[in-house]
């Protein structure tokens, strides 16, 4: 007798790991990266490496927050 029913909410596009991404909102707005892992409301990715150690810079985004390049 009951339903699902999903009224006002939007699918939020999500990117998969691999993918590129530009920030569009906040601090980091802007800057484009590579997605690392994707989580249920956010992406790590890898935007650039420290020169002295060669570790990644890694940055947490929102899925509202990004948008993916071709």
């Amino acid at each position: 007798m009951t339903e699902d029913k999903t009224v006002g909410k939007s699918e939020i596009k999500k990117a998969k790991e691999g993918e590129t991404i530009q920030v569009i909102k906040g601090e980091q707005k802007g800057k484009k990266g590579e997605v690392l892992t994707v989580r249920e409301n956010s992406v790590i990715v890898k935007v650039g490496t420290k020169p002295q150690t060669d570790e990644p810079i890694k940055i947490v985004v929102n899925h509202k927050n990004y948008k993916c390049i071709k």
